[in-house]
């Protein structure tokens, strides 16, 4: 299948992510979009803006070539289990949650019980605050959109993923398995999240005005977040973001005992380590930019 930009288009959940993705599509394409949530308040708004062109209901789910779940993990499951069979065969459903092996373990039998295609997704965009009134239609301007196909693409659904995507704003498309994605999300997400969240309940915290610059601001900037989704993010992936938080431990605790023993050599070395990693992540993502990236595919 092919991505003209006309097709219709369902979005389960029209949150921060799932209001941004309805936005794009309806702000550069001619798809026709019907979306649903679990707020009635949201899913007005989002017609009385003219984002939808209708609901995504029983009658509508049939007629769309594709389909995007924006909700929790377990209710993106409970959600694909729940319409499934009126899910028409050959629709592409896609999913954005934050964790992929428990939901494409939920949704990939369904797909192939009920003929439709699924693909799990996780676009890599948001900003601290949520909910539809914080959904922007350049969300996703010059982001990375991975996808957990769990089997090689079919070239001409590559394409058309490459074409959709690339309508809504994205930069590249990264394909990877479920389980690589989760073990990589606990480092580059939800580490930072908990480091964040940490950094910010210091008992100093409370006396920082007129001590603080940029580094104070860019080590809490996550710490806000919806509580609620992030707890559920991490209790899915609890394994692998157990053991980056323990390794992240372990280091801090490397610069603690160098200071405690008043070894500025040790310190030094510590600091020129964090320098060299800095230095080859960025050698890498320049590797990247330049089109040198293996499992990339520039949009």
């Amino acid at each position: 299948m092919g991505f003209t930009g006309t097709e219709s288009v369902g979005v389960a959940g029209l949150g921060l992510i799932g209001g941004s993705v309805a936005k794009a599509l309806r702000a550069y394409t001619g798809c026709r979009i019907f979306g649903a949530d679990s707020s009635a308040g949201t899913l007005d708004a989002a017609l009385s803006d003219g984002v939808l062109h209708g609901e995504l209901a029983a009658d509508t789910l049939p007629l769309c070539d594709w389909v995007f779940i924006a909700l929790y993990p377990n209710a993106a499951v409970g959600w694909a289990r729940s319409h499934a069979a009126r899910v028409r065969k050959g629709t592409v459903v896609i999913d954005l949650c934050g964790v992929k092996r428990v939901v494409c373990e939920g949704i990939a039998p369904l797909a192939e019980e009920h003929g439709f295609t699924f693909i799990g997704g996780h676009p890599m965009a948001g900003v601290a605050r949520f909910g539809y009134p914080n959904a922007d239609k350049d969300m996703f301007r010059g982001a990375s959109m991975i996808l957990t196909p769990g089997a090689p693409l079919d070239p001409e659904l590559h394409e058309a993923l490459c074409a959709l995507f690339g309508a809504m704003g994205f930069s590249c498309l990264k394909l990877t398995g479920p389980d690589e994605h989760d073990r990589m999300i606990a480092y580059t997400s939800q580490l930072a999240h908990v480091l964040s969240s940490a950094y910010a309940q210091s008992p100093s915290a409370a006396r920082h005005t007129g001590f603080s610059a940029g580094s104070l601001k860019d080590m809490t900037r996550v710490a806000t977040l919806n509580v609620p989704m992030w707890a559920e993010l991490f209790m899915e992936n609890r394994d692998y973001l157990a053991e980056e938080v323990e390794s992240l431990a372990s280091r801090l605790s490397g610069y603690a005992k160098a200071l405690r023993a008043n070894d500025i050599d040790e310190v030094a070395r510590l600091l020129q380590q964090g320098c060299d990693s800095k230095k080859q992540m960025e050698e890498e993502e320049a590797r990247y930019a330049n089109g040198g990236h293996p499992g990339i595919r520039t949009l």
